[in-house]
């Protein structure tokens, strides 16, 4: 509850400036995205390729098979995590290739 509320703060916190200087919803979509595009996706990848890389250590240089099947799993979620990140943007890609006027 208290993680949701934060959140919830930053959020507003990020949208003040926009808010203050009474800007239009399109700029206001747009700053959006671009703090979408230019920090949350980078690291949405960089746990992915941690996860896998986690997954590599754990595999090959932990003994027990314990530690090989974790790793596989960690491995496993990591390759998931990437494959539905590059699908998520060659489908976000598509529509707006598809979409007239959003000038891409």
């Amino acid at each position: 509850m208290m993680f949701k509320r934060a959140i919830a703060f930053v959020g507003l916190l990020a949208l003040t400036p926009h808010v203050a200087f009474g800007a239009s919803f399109k700029e206001l979509t747009a700053s959006i995205v671009t703090l979408v595009n230019d920090s949350v996706i980078p690291l949405l990848y960089a746990f992915a390729f941690i996860f896998f890389l986690i997954g590599m250590v754990r595999f090959f240089f932990f003994g027990g098979e314990e530690h090989r099947q974790k790793g596989k799993q960690f491995m496993l979620w990591g390759v998931i995590g990437f494959v539905v990140l590059f699908s998520v943007w060659g489908i976000v890609k598509l529509f707006l290739t598809a979409i007239p006027g959003t000038g891409v």
